[in-house]
C-alpha cells in the first residue's frame, strides 16, 4: 500500500498540489480536531512498514544461517573424502569355476620315496592292496634340484606333482610315501602349493621358478603314520599397482592309519590327499568408497545454494533500503502537507 501511494504521488504531482491548495483553503474555513490530521493513517502505515522490516531482517538472518550450514557441509564433505582416500575398504568377490588351473604341489621328501600317486573322483579312494609296496604312479610328476633361496648354499630336492583340476567331479590326488628308516622322533614331509603346474612346466628356468615359489608361498607338513586330507581354496589379491598375487588357504584333517601288515616294521608310511574345497575363487582388492563425481555434484549443489542465498540476501537488503527511502519520502511529504 505504501509503495502504491508513493507511486501514485510521484505520477500525479499536480493533483497533489491541487489537493494541498484545497486543504489550505479548507483549513482556513474548517478547523480539524487535534490528532485527526496526519496522525492515524501515518502511524498505521509506519507499523506495517516496521513489521515488513522486521520480517526482512528475520529472513536475512535465516539465509545467513543457511549459508553457514552450507559452508560447514562443504568442509565436512571435503574432510570425509580425504579420510576415505586414506582408508580404502577391502572388497571380497567370489567367482565360480568348473575347472581350476591345475596347481603344482612341490614335495620335499628327503629320504622318503614315492610309492604311488593316483587321481580319484567323487571322494572315492579304494582300499590299499599292498600298503608299503610300490604301486602305480598315474600323476604327472617332475623332479628338480635347486639351491635354497635363503642360504644359496644348500641344495634342495623337490618332487613336483600336478594337482586336481575338476572341481565338479570332486577330483582328488592321493599319494603314498615310504620312509625306510629315520633317526628322528618325529617324521614328516614338507610341501608347498603354487598356482599353476603348467607355468612350471613351460618355464625355461625351473630352478629359478621354484626358488621364487619357495620365497613367495608358505610351506606345510604332513606326518607319517596318518592319512592327511588337505582341502584347498584359492585366494587372489589385487595390489594397488595392478599386480596380482595368489595364495592358498587350506583345511587339513588327519586320520590315524592302522598298520595291518603282518610283521612289525620300523619304516614309516605317509598318506596325503589333495582336493579343492569349493568351486569359488576368492578375489580380494582394496577399493576407495569415495566417489569424486558424487562429491563434485554435492559441492555444486551447495555452492549453488550459497549463491542463491547470497543473491536473495542482497535483494532483501536492497528491498529494505528502498522501503526505507519510500517511508522517509512519504513522511517528508506528510510533514510538508501538515505544514
Amino acid at each position: 500500500q505504501l509503495s502504491e501511494d508513493v507511486e501514485r504521488v510521484s505520477e500525479n504531482p499536480t493533483e497533489e498540489r491541487e489537493g494541498e491548495m484545497e486543504v489550505h483553503e479548507d483549513s482556513s474555513s474548517v478547523i480539524l480536531p487535534d490528532g485527526e490530521l496526519g496522525t492515524t493513517t501515518p502511524s498505521l502505515r509506519f507499523s506495517k512498514t516496521c513489521l515488513k522490516n522486521v520480517f526482512s531482517v528475520i529472513l536475512l538472518f535465516i539465509y545467513l544461517l543457511l549459508m553457514a550450514v552450507a559452508v560447514f557441509l562443504v568442509y565436512q564433505t571435503i574432510s570425509d573424502f580425504r579420510e576415505k582416500l586414506k582408508h580404502p575398504v577391502m572388497s571380497v568377490t567370489y567367482k565360480e569355476v568348473s575347472l581350476y588351473d591345475a596347481p603344482g604341489i612341490a614335495f620335499y621328501p628327503g629320504r622318503a620315496r614315492l610309492l604311488s600317486c593316483k587321481h580319484h573322483y567323487y571322494d572315492h579312494i579304494p582300499p590299499l592292496i599292498n600298503p608299503g609296496q610300490p604301486g602305480d604312479i598315474e600323476c604327472t610328476t617332475q623332479r628338480i634340484n635347486y639351491t635354497d633361496p635363503f642360504t644359496n648354499q644348500t641344495m634342495k630336492y623337490a618332487l613336483v606333482v600336478q594337482g586336481p583340476r575338476d572341481v565338479k567331479k570332486r577330483e582328488l590326488v592321493f599319494l603314498q610315501f615310504h620312509l625306510n628308516e629315520t633317526d628322528q622322533d618325529f617324521s614328516a614331509i614338507d610341501y608347498l602349493l603354487f598356482s599353476s603346474f603348467q607355468e612350471f612346466v613351460s618355464s625355461p628356468e625351473k630352478a629359478k621358478f621354484m626358488k621364487d615359489c619357495e620365497s613367495s608361498y608358505s610351506s606345510w607338513k604332513f606326518s607319517g603314520g596318518f592319512r592327511t586330507w588337505v582341502k584347498m581354496s584359492l585366494v587372489k589379491t589385487k595390489e594397488e599397482d595392478g599386480s596380482e598375487t595368489v595364495e592358498f588357504k587350506q583345511e587339513t584333517s588327519v586320520v590315524n592309519y592302522i598298520d595291518q601288515r603282518t610283521k612289525s616294521r620300523s619304516d614309516q608310511l605317509f598318506f596325503v590327499v589333495f582336493e579343492w574345497k569349493d568351486p569359488f575363487i576368492q578375489t580380494v582388492q582394496d577399493i576407495i568408497t569415495a566417489n569424486p563425481w558424487n562429491m563434485i555434484a554435492l559441492l555444486c549443489g551447495i555452492f549453488l545454494a550459497l549463491f542463491k542465498a547470497a543473491d536473495f540476501a542482497k535483494l532483501s537488503v536492497k528491498w529494505m533500503i528502498k522501503i526505507r527511502r519510500r517511508h522517509l519520502k512519504r513522511t517528508h511529504q506528510v510533514t510538508n502537507h501538515i505544514s
